[in-house]
């Protein structure tokens, strides 16, 4: 079944590519397939995407003694992960047989309902743990448990390391529109 979903996405996206070539306006979909428009989220860059990789201090000229430079380079090294003390929300916590599928429903219901709070699955020696959102107040955690707490009755607020918030929280997703190919429905 997969692998026929997987074939109907390569079909789509060659003739897709080849009416986009050939400039043609409308696009034949197969027999007994239809193409609908649908709805992707994806997380917004947290970062100014055209800084990334890139030494701040090599774009503007700046006067400083190599030990200064060479400290502000080993501090940069040092510190690659970028994630600092924070809290977020526990929505999941189980150690039974069937908690690793039960955690990947729940974060799974979670995404769908809240596309623009992050979510983390982890497994620490028995738990599996569904946390979400990237808070670095407690405030701004309990203000999230508030608004998740009726889909998830048993979620509480944790101390984590967490990732660098979302720097402009307005726009923390882009909503992007998908021609998708799909059986036609009886």
């Amino acid at each position: 079944m997969r692998n026929s979903h997987i074939a109907i996405l390569i079909l789509s996206f060659f003739s897709l590519l080849a009416a986009n070539e050939a400039g043609a306006q409308e696009i034949i979909a197969p027999e007994g397939y239809e193409y609908v428009d649908t709805l992707v989220y994806r997380p917004a860059a947290a970062v100014d995407s055209t800084l990334v990789g890139q030494n701040v201090f090599s774009l503007v000229n700046v006067e400083q003694s190599d030990v200064i430079a060479d400290s502000m380079n080993a501090h940069i090294a040092a510190n690659g992960t970028r994630t600092m003390s924070g809290y977020r929300v526990r929505i999941f916590f189980d150690n039974r047989q069937t908690a690793r599928v039960e955690s990947e429903q729940t974060i799974k219901k979670f995404v769908n309902m809240y596309h623009d709070i992050p979510a983390y699955r982890t497994y620490t020696n028995p738990y599996f743990k569904v946390t979400v959102g990237d808070c670095r107040t407690k405030s701004e955690a309990m203000s999230l448990l508030t608004r998740i707490k009726s889909a998830f009755p048993s979620a509480f607020v944790v101390k984590e390391n967490i990732e660098y918030p979302i720097v402009d929280k307005d726009n923390a997703y882009v909503v992007d529109t998908l021609r998708v190919l799909r059986p036609k429905v009886q």
